[in-house]
């Protein structure tokens, strides 16, 4: 039988007995949770000093792994290989995740704050105490990809657009939000934002994370525990920490649904079949579905490299891959004019280093060649997928011309 009991300190002079430490017995553990408020330097502090006064076997820290690499390896960016991106078709995630922390930083800049400066702050404390340090967040890949699947087609063109339109719109924000968000880490505040456009995927953004650091931190070893987490998260681990959460069950992406396959092989199998039987009755209104086909196809994909500012041969790849590629669910023209924009436009070290400035800016996304091959292969896979709906009807509707006109 595990007892948990939950003291909480109300604000005094003594630092330690601020009202965002909160101190759980956990069957004679004790637990020891640091809500930090990312607009002022009392957060830090606050982390600083109860690390210090605690010396704690363990710290656990608000970050995954990707996300402490992020605030840890400044180089990290010069180790990306754009090529192996985009063959792993994660061109699109990666742009989601750029387009986020932009708005991130962007948050963070309004507040006059350095993000992460807390976490960042839990590990130096941490390595300096002797602690253990846990990462207790579950990967931002992992819940990106868990929302990604629990979307339809048109949610997640919602999603791509939302999030990039977060990187066009520079919102002033009340002094209500700003308010509401001293109690939230950057990221929360972020994902807060999707949840109130998907309301259904609040479970995924906001308490199956609260679930997972909960497992996470009274599942550290040792005695005594000091959590870093954004104040956001204390009320949803303060009731879950009393649950036994599958860490496995939360870390797993369900594979994309047969019918969503069926679908994709049913649309190119249809448009051919289409094409097949006009052909066999009127081979003229047969080559004019099949020159309708390549045309919508071809110049919307070509629009898309050209809105993304691709190279012209790029621009050209993308012309000539979008008809052959929209008739299989397995290719996307995006991926190859994304990877000829990257080979024949090889993004520099240079490129690399400015990535985490340059995505704070529109002009910065198009200037720096990372973000744009990834662009490339977003607004041509946008332009082809424009092409196939477009030229898809056209052809639809000149097999009716032709069998029932």
């Amino acid at each position: 039988m595990i007892t948990v009991v939950v003291v909480e300190y109300s604000t005094g002079c003594d630092l330690l007995e601020s009202e965002n430490i909160h101190r759980i017995d956990l069957d004679g553990r004790e637990i020891i949770l640091i809500g930090t408020a990312h607009v002022s330097k009392l957060s830090v502090d606050e982390v600083k000093e109860v690390i210090e006064e605690e010396k704690p076997d363990t710290v656990c820290i608000e970050l995954c792994q990707s996300r402490y690499q992020a605030i840890t390896d400044t180089d990290r960016w010069k180790k990306t290989d754009i090529i192996k991106i985009i063959r792993e078709k994660k061109a699109l995630l990666l742009l989601a995740n750029l387009a986020l922390s932009s708005y991130q930083k962007r948050l963070a800049k309004k507040f006059g704050i350095q993000p992460g400066q807390e976490m960042i702050q839990g590990i130096n404390s941490a390595r300096e105490a002797g602690a253990e340090l846990c990462l207790a967040d579950r990967d931002i890949q992992v819940t990106m990809l868990r929302l990604w699947r629990s979307i339809g087609f048109w949610g997640k063109f919602k999603l791509f657009f939302q999030l990039l339109l977060g990187i066009f719109y520079d919102e002033e924000l009340t002094e209500e939000a700003m308010e509401k968000m001293k109690s939230k880490d950057m990221l929360s505040a972020a994902l807060d934002e999707l949840s109130r456009s998907f309301p259904q995927l609040k479970s995924i953004i906001i308490d199956e994370r609260d679930q997972y650091l909960s497992q996470k931190i009274k599942t550290a070893p040792g005695n005594k525990i000091v959590a870093v987490l954004g104040a956001g998260h204390i009320p949803g681990i303060k009731e879950e920490i009393y649950n036994e959460h599958d860490l496995d069950q939360l870390s797993k992406v369900k594979p994309a649904p047969i019918t969503t396959k069926i679908i994709a092989w049913s649309i190119p199998i249809f448009i051919i079949a289409l094409i097949v039987s006009t052909f066999s009755v009127d081979r003229a209104t047969g080559i004019e579905q099949i020159i309708t086909w390549v045309l919508w196809n071809g110049s919307l994909g070509m629009v898309g490299a050209l809105i993304a500012l691709a190279h012209p041969l790029a621009i050209l790849t993308a012309l000539l891959a979008a008809p052959i590629s929209s008739l299989s669910p397995l290719l996307a023209a995006g991926w190859f004019a994304g990877l000829t924009e990257a080979l024949v436009r090889k993004p520099s070290v240079n490129d690399f280093e400015t990535l985490a400035d340059d995505i704070h800016s529109i002009k910065g996304f198009w200037r720096n060649k990372v973000t744009r091959v990834l662009l490339v292969v977003v607004f041509v896979n946008l332009g082809s997928t424009a092409g196939t709906i477009i030229g898809g009807a056209e052809v639809i509707s000149r097999f009716v011309s032709t069998f029932f006109g």
